[in-house]
């Protein structure tokens, strides 16, 4: 008999899990790929958007048919995942049952979380780049400053890409140019964590930390913010300081969405999954890339990051197959991993290492080089060609 898995989302775990599970079962077996839209953004480039290197077309991810061949695409709002009856609400677009299912969701941007950041964003004081849209915007708002401060605040933790707002800092300072080196623009970073990628350890981050200060921006950890103004443009701290800004570059919130919320596999709403096979609680459901908790030999989580949702949809393939009874690799996810900061000027540095290694993950962080850039371009160039193939 003919099976059926089914996996939620297209981003880059879901379209790495729906090709994996394509080439791992059977023809027989449908694998049905559900996604609101199947029109993205791949994730990477999208400081490279704010910085003005890319338009917001060039960093579209349009999974064709001729992308993922064999692989049903089902364009639909998912309303609920019900594990009990191993079905999925997508609304109009009907009810899917599966025998075995990838939750691939990511997270949700959640503006309201804190008070007074919709406000902002609406009034034109504060931007985000976490959408193409908003980094697009936000390069335009940078153009336009001629004095002031930018403030790049991360609002809360987690967060998708733990260099994105400390790769910011540079690339705003890079764009800002003689504006930032003669003091006219100043640029400053506030955190709720003591240093930058904490779950790195502390030599990373005191190594950002005075690469930072090397280039003139300054660094303000364990600062929670409370409360953005926009009419006076400030933003409040849990210790009762209050720091102004000219233009608020913002790390909105992230939560996890609704969807992946009604699986009530996870009490905060991320899902709990074993580390090395992204397995759940659930029999037959696995869960990979941001949606996810995974948390590491020393208790923190592991960082949001599209490096890590790919290796871990590789293996949740595997995975789901050997649940089905096939005899498919028993891989395992081993944490290995690596991100760039880009610090302009055709130069990025390097952070890579085994996040799963005990009992801290090992982790150093490379000199810049223009040759790190170049990797960066060509993971860039890999992934588009990959998922924008066109018949």
């Amino acid at each position: 008999m003919s099976k059926t898995v089914v996996v939620l989302g297209a981003g880059v775990g879901g379209l790495t899990a729906a090709t994996e599970l394509r080439k791992t079962l059977p023809a027989q077996d449908r694998i049905v790929l559900i996604d609101r839209g199947f029109d993205g953004t791949l994730g990477l480039s999208l400081l490279w958007v704010l910085r003005g290197w890319r338009s917001t077309e060039q960093v579209a991810v349009r999974p064709s048919a001729a992308a993922l061949p064999g692989v049903d695409r089902v364009t639909g709002q998912i309303e609920r995942i019900d594990l009990d009856s191993r079905t999925i609400d997508c609304g109009p677009a009907g009810t899917i049952g599966y025998d075995a299912l990838v939750i691939a969701l990511g997270a949700s941007l959640d503006l309201d979380r804190l008070t007074g950041l919709s406000a902002a964003l609406e009034a034109g004081v504060a931007g985000q780049f976490y959408t193409a849209d908003g980094a697009a915007d936000l390069h335009n708002k940078v153009e336009a400053l001629e004095t002031g401060r930018v403030m790049v605040l991360v609002a809360s933790t987690p967060f998708k890409c733990p260099a994105a707002p400390f790769e910011a800092a540079f690339l705003l300072a890079d764009q800002l140019g003689e504006k930032f080196t003669s003091t006219q623009v100043r640029v400053d970073v506030f955190t709720p964590d003591p240093l930058p990628m904490p779950v790195a350890g502390p030599a990373v981050g005191n190594a950002l930390v005075d690469m930072m200060a090397a280039k003139g921006i300054g660094f303000h950890g364990g600062t929670s913010a409370t409360r953005v103004d926009p009419s006076t443009r400030s933003v409040e701290f849990a210790d009762g300081s209050t720091e102004t800004f000219d233009l608020l570059a913002v790390v909105p919130p992230h939560a996890p969405g609704a969807a992946v919320a009604s699986t009530g596999l996870g009490p905060n709403g991320w899902i709990p999954v074993d580390a090395g096979t992204l397995a759940t609680a659930t029999a037959g459901v696995y869960a990979v890339g941001d949606s996810t908790a995974l948390l590491l030999p020393n208790g923190k989580p592991l960082p949001k990051a599209a490096i890590f949702a790919e290796a871990q949809a590789l293996v949740a393939a595997h995975q789901v197959a050997r649940h089905l009874g096939y005899d498919a690799p028993d891989t395992r996810f081993t944490g290995k991993g690596a991100c760039y900061v880009e610090l302009g000027d055709g130069l990025a540095a390097k952070g890579e290492g085994e996040f799963l290694a005990s009992p801290a993950p090992q982790v150093s962080l490379r000199e810049p080089s223009a040759a790190y850039h170049h990797e960066k371009e060509q993971q860039e160039r890999d992934w588009l060609a990959r998922w924008n193939i066109r018949a």
